[in-house]
């Protein structure tokens, strides 16, 4: 840990608290340059809402909860290189000296493992759609895995558009992860408002958030999703979403691309053929639940 988060989450620092930040956002959703602009923004909002960031990485080796100003920017440069880790990634990748950026799920994992019980991130991984002319897919995201083991409550804007977001819900409903929509009751679409599902359960002040996360650890270990809708002037356009949506499948299909890369190259459709929309939707949309995530981390500090 950095010396700063260590500080704030060491024994008689009453009343600090500390929000995890991923890195895959920055090192694969993100183009270069904008990347670190991004990453200082998300850095600075959280500690705006008074709590301190701790953004996550592994660098030559070592797991990193709090990056310096240095590792942050090797962390976004143009030639970093480095792997995309989940959670099944980071003991190879800490045993033979690798680099890479953290998903939610390894994000979630590292997180916890320093003490850290906030996560504000962009979207959660989920069960994936299947593709232009196959029935069913077995393509489902660790992230969920993660969420159902390990008490940490998940600030995002809902899963991925892009993802089977009915099924997702299923998946985190049979794995007793408590969702809550954040002042709504209809379940956010990541760069959409609503999915047009209802949101189990509504919050609307991190007061609430925090009395619910407490209570759910007294009865389970799994973590809690809170769903927070894109900021209205921020979303996109509904027709142009499922557009690029439709193209982005067919890209994939077409290209024969699968696992891990499916994610990367339908966002990177998005990007460039929106022109840029949907990279102003991530980007508000992450720093406004960061910013939350800060708020519910204060109620929760003790």
């Amino acid at each position: 840990m950095s010396a700063e988060v260590a500080d704030a989450l060491a024994a008689g620092t009453a009343g600090t608290a500390v929000v995890a930040l991923e890195s895959t956002i920055l090192s694969h959703g993100l183009p270069p340059g904008r990347n670190l602009e991004v990453g200082r923004r998300l850095e600075r909002t959280v500690r705006d809402a008074g709590a301190v960031p701790a953004t996550i990485a592994v660098l030559d080796g070592q797991a990193l909860v709090g990056l310096s100003p240095a590792q942050l920017e090797r962390v976004c440069a143009p030639d970093a290189g480095l792997d995309k880790l989940s959670l099944r990634d980071l003991g190879p990748v800490l045993a033979l000296g690798g680099s890479g950026a953290t998903t939610v799920a390894s994000t979630v994992a590292l997180a916890h493992a320093a003490g850290i019980a906030v996560f504000g991130t962009g979207g959660l991984g989920g069960v994936h759609l299947p593709l232009p002319g196959t029935p069913v897919t077995w393509d489902v995201s660790a992230d969920l895995g993660a969420l159902a083991r390990t008490p940490v409550l998940v600030v995002c804007s809902g899963m991925k558009s892009i993802l089977d977001i009915p099924a997702t819900l299923e998946v985190l409903e049979t794995n007793s992860v408590p969702v809550l929509g954040y002042r709504t009751d209809e379940f956010p679409g990541f760069y959409l408002r609503s999915s047009g599902l209802p949101a189990p359960r509504r919050v609307d002040d991190p007061a609430q958030v925090a009395a619910v996360v407490s209570a759910h650890r007294h009865f389970a270990d799994s973590g809690v999703l809170l769903a927070n809708p894109i900021p209205p002037e921020s979303e996109m356009d509904r027709t142009l979403h499922d557009r690029l949506l439709a193209e982005g499948l067919e890209l994939v299909a077409s290209r024969a691309v699968q696992g891990a890369d499916v994610t990367p190259v339908l966002l990177e459709h998005f990007h460039t053929a929106s022109g840029g929309v949907s990279l102003d939707a991530n980007e508000e949309l992450v720093v406004a639940n960061v910013r939350l995530a800060a708020e519910v981390a204060v109620e929760l500090a003790p």
